[in-house]
């Protein structure tokens, strides 16, 4: 008897234990259905949270953009620090979706719906900041370059106008991909709903009826937009990152920002995906389909990128002594010695050190650590933003310039918010449609099938 081939193997351990068909449509269809009370209490908290940030902005809007943290020299605080954070956060999905996809890496099929559902939402929060830094949110039309009777055209050469066209992009394709994808499904969950469901998922399906010359159309799609989305995984973070690097502000005036700020952002989507799974996974009860295999694999992702931001550390405090300029060692040596020490080695802490932990297999299989981590990753992730951004414009050139910024309640109250705001879309997509990818899922219980069958002759 010939051994089975190894894509069988590893198949047969990420549908380990699956129930037929029919019964995975149960399942994952199941968690659309009624209200889980720990789903409720979420939603409710996250509905609290928003309405508490639209309240803050309200009353930051009235009475001007003053009762904001922000003074001399620091005029980017919180608002910036959160916007980079939740770019970065949705760079997990694409990742998942796109780039495994394109090497064939069959272990995303369970997890890459809830990844592409991160993305989206992600980039919608983050994309709400701009607007909020401006402070008059009723000129936000500034932003986009439209030609207009006054002849007044937004400055192409600045790094911040390139955000506004690669945040565009990367939403729309994300988008795309995400409704492509979630199109069989939606027709799984068409035949078996009632009522306004049913009527919406009749829309959204777009006629979908399985034939061959669909599932040709939906594959090749899939593939191009793979293509298209890969290299906006690298491009996205790497024009945000040139706001910083296209400066001359001691700090951020570095080379290594783009791969830098590109492993950060994978290294804290896939902590977010940790986040947002893990949970889904114990309420709903799909250890059948999100498997300890899937979880072990997101871990040696964050272990390697965890490994990447630690060399970037190092290497911008190594250029910053190497190079003799002192405003820029003094900056570093402020980062780590200064007012916002705490916030360095909180970042050092829980994206250098904790991960290493990973190295052990039985840690990366352990769920209740892996939630723990991928928390303290995260806000990890926010404090580097706030690390780079907030030392270096306090510390520039002149020490007599210097400030301390300190975030207002206003700030908290909207970065919280946000958390909310996010928390509150994914919830009601658990709602709507399957948080794990059906069709997916079951061509690849097909496929471990067929190999396991073609091993026993």
């Amino acid at each position: 008897m010939a051994p089975p081939p190894a894509s069988a193997v590893a198949d047969s351990m990420v549908v380990a234990s699956r129930p037929r068909d029919s019964q995975t449509n149960v399942d994952i269809m199941a968690v659309t259905k009624g209200f889980h009370w720990p789903w409720l209490v979420a939603f409710l908290f996250a509905v609290s949270g928003v309405v508490m940030a639209l309240s803050a902005l309200v009353y930051q809007t009235y009475h001007g953009f003053g009762v904001a943290g922000y003074q001399a020299p620091v005029f980017w605080g919180v608002y910036i620090i959160t916007f980079v954070f939740w770019i970065g956060i949705g760079h997990a999905g694409t990742l998942i979706s796109a780039i495994l996809f394109l090497f064939r890496a069959k272990w995303r099929n369970a997890i890459n719906r809830g990844a592409e559902a991160m993305t989206v939402f992600a980039v919608l929060t983050a994309a709400l900041f701009p607007l909020i830094h401006i402070g008059r949110l009723w000129k936000f039309y500034f932003l986009l370059p439209y030609p207009n009777q006054r002849y007044l055209w937004v400055n192409f050469k600045s790094p911040l106008l390139w955000d506004v066209f690669a945040i565009n992009t990367y939403l729309t394709i994300s988008v795309l991909f995400f409704i492509i994808g979630l199109i069989p499904d939606i027709a799984i969950a068409r035949d078996r709903a009632v009522g306004w469901k049913r009527a919406v998922y009749v829309v959204l399906s777009a006629g979908w009826q399985g034939t061959g010359k669909q599932w040709k159309a939906h594959s090749r799609t899939v593939l191009h937009l793979s293509g298209i989305a890969t290299p906006l995984v690298l491009s996205v973070h790497s024009i945000v990152s040139w706001d910083f690097a296209m400066s001359i502000v001691p700090g951020w005036h570095a080379t290594i920002f783009a791969p830098y700020f590109v492993a950060g952002a994978i290294f804290g989507g896939f902590a977010m995906v940790l986040v947002v799974m893990i949970p889904v996974r114990k309420i709903f009860r799909l250890e059948r389909y999100i498997t300890d295999y899937h979880f072990e694999n997101m871990s040696r992702f964050i272990l390697f990128t965890s490994l990447i931001c630690g060399y970037a550390y190092g290497a911008e405090y190594f250029i910053a002594w190497y190079s003799g300029v002192e405003p820029e060692q003094t900056s570093f040596w402020q980062r780590a010695f200064g007012p916002y020490w705490f916030s360095t080695w909180c970042m050092i802490t829980f994206n250098v050190v904790m991960p290493q932990l990973l190295w052990i297999k039985k840690l990366r299989t352990n769920i209740p650590f892996l939630f723990v981590l991928a928390f303290f990753i995260n806000l990890g992730m926010w404090f580097e933003r706030y690390v780079i951004i907030i030392t270096s414009l306090s510390r520039e050139f002149v020490p007599a310039a210097w400030g301390l910024y300190i975030p207002s309640t206003v700030e908290l109250m909207v970065l919280t918010g946000s958390f909310c705001w996010f928390s509150m879309f994914f919830l009601l997509f658990l709602k709507m449609f399957p948080i794990i990818a059906i069709s997916e899922v079951k061509e690849l219980e097909i496929h471990a099938r067929d190999h396991a069958h073609g091993g026993a002759h």
